[in-house]
Parts: C-alpha cells; structure tokens; sequence
C-alpha cells in the first residue's frame, strides 16, 4: 500500500511540475528589438507579476500536498477521485493567471479578470480542504505515528483560505492590482505558517532524535 501511496504522489507531483512550467511560458518574448525592448519588457510586468503569486500559490499547495502524503500510508478510491480534483482545479491556473495579466492593465476588463482569478483562488481552496477533510475524518488512512484526533482539530485552520479567498473577489470589484498584492500576501502567509501534521506524543522526539543521529 506505501507503494501505492508513493505512486500517487509521484503522478501528482507531475502534474504540479507541469502546471508551474506552463506558467512560465505564458510570458511571451516581446516582438520588437533594439532600444525598444527595454519598453517592451517593461509593459509585461503584469504577466511577472501574475507570474510570481501563482507560482507561491502552487508552490504552497505542492508542501501542503507532500506533506500530507508523507504522512499517508495507503490510498483509497474516494481519495483518489478527491486527488485528481485537486490536480483538476490547479491545471485551471495558468489559464486564470494569464486572462488576469493580459486585462491587469485595462480599466474596462481588469476587475472581471481579476474576479475570474480570485473565484477560482476559492474553488481550489474548497477542493483542498475537501481532501483534507476526507482524509481526517476517520483517519484510516494515516501512519500509526500521527496524532488522529490532533489532525482533526487543525481542519478550522486549514479552512482559513476558504474565508480569505472570498474577501479576494470581494477586492476583485474594486481593484484588480490590489487583488493581486492581497492573493500574493495571503500566499506568503501560508508559506511562512504551515500547519504540520500532529504526531502521537512522544513520536515527534524520537524522529528528531533519529534525525539528529543521522548527521
């Protein structure tokens, strides 16, 4: 089953590879030259920008995922399904990151791509927590080293997106930039915050320990 697990993880881990690489390749090489690409890269920096908070975005939810799954020792059907949600939901950013760039600066179609951006910022945010609340809801699917009803009690936590992300479209109807700014803001947070995975008492010493006598 660990082998099973590790298969999942190794499919979902390309699939957050290949999404993070079209993100990149959104961001066109200008056509003019000489003296005039200086202006020209300089008109894409709502593109870097965009850029920049979805890679933390998917970054941030690439550590939640992998840390999940470090702590899994087998996989199920209805997780499974809920996984490739996930995966379903962060292929869809490129595309929602590449309609806000090109309208950043258009004051007539800025605030609805901003509020396509941020909409879908909640369904990602609700798919995550969906997974994350199947798998703590009996705990089956857990090593024996965590802490069960511990994990549960982070679910309030781990939902904080599925409020913040609202206020984000709220935003989205008054300035896409600082939308922006916010869903970039809200990424650093969670990237400086991680919930870890609470371990049986006792367990987190003694992985410490092994750690140490491995150095």
């Amino acid at each position: 089953m660990e082998q099973e697990t590790n298969r999942v993880e190794a499919f979902s881990d390309g699939v957050f590879a290949i999404v993070i690489t079209i993100l990149v390749l959104e961001i066109k090489v200008p056509e003019e030259g000489g003296h005039e690409l200086w202006h020209a890269l300089w008109e894409q920096w709502p593109h870097y920008a965009a850029y920049v908070v979805s890679f933390l975005i998917i970054g941030v939810m690439w550590v939640n995922h992998h840390t999940i799954f470090s702590h899994l020792k087998r996989v199920d059907r209805p997780l499974l399904y809920l996984n490739l949600l996930v995966l379903m939901v962060v292929s869809v950013i490129p595309w929602t990151t590449s309609v806000l760039a090109e309208n950043l600066n258009d004051p007539e179609s800025d605030n609805a791509a901003a509020i396509l951006y941020s909409a879908w910022t909640v369904v990602y945010a609700l798919a995550f927590l969906g997974f994350w609340w199947y798998v703590t809801r009996v705990g089956h699917l857990f090593h024996e080293t965590v802490d069960k009803e511990g994990a549960r009690a982070t679910r309030m936590r781990f939902g904080l997106g599925a409020v913040a992300y609202p206020l984000t479209v709220i935003l989205s109807f008054f300035s896409a930039p600082a939308t922006l700014v916010a869903h970039g803001l809200i990424a650093v947070y969670y990237a400086a915050n991680q919930i870890p995975v609470p371990l049986v008492v006792g367990e987190e010493e003694r992985l410490e320990s092994a750690s140490d006598l491995r150095k």
